[in-house]
C-alpha cells in the first residue's frame, strides 16, 4: 500500500471498533496485543526506576559505612585510656 506521495504507509492507527470487516475475535486479539504492549512498556519504565532506586540506596549505604570507618579511625579515646593505664601502672 503506497500513498500518493510515493512513501509506504507504516503504522497507520485504526480504531478496531470502527474498522469495517473485523471479526469480534480479531478485535479481541488487537485489544489483547495492545494491553500486552502497554504492560511491557510499564515494566521497562519500572525496571529503570528500580535500578535508579537501588543505586541510590547503595550509595547511601556505602556512604554511611565509609563515614563510620572514617569517624572511628579518628577516635583516640582508647589510646588515652591505655596511656592512663600505663601511667597508673608506672606509679604503682
Amino acid at each position: 500500500p503506497r500513498e500518493p506521495g510515493g512513501e509506504a504507509e507504516w503504522a497507520r492507527r485504526i480504531d478496531p471498533a470502527r474498522e469495517p470487516g473485523l471479526s469480534p475475535q480479531q478485535r479481541q486479539h488487537m485489544a489483547q496485543v495492545e494491553r500486552s504492549q502497554r504492560q511491557r512498556a510499564l515494566q521497562r519504565r519500572l525496571r529503570s526506576r528500580n535500578l535508579l532506586l537501588a543505586l541510590g540506596i547503595g550509595a547511601v549505604t556505602f556512604g554511611i559505612y565509609g563515614y563510620t570507618f572514617y569517624s572511628v579511625s579518628q577516635e583516640r579515646f582508647l589510646d588515652e585510656l591505655e596511656q592512663e593505664a600505663e601511667a597508673a601502672r608506672a606509679r604503682a
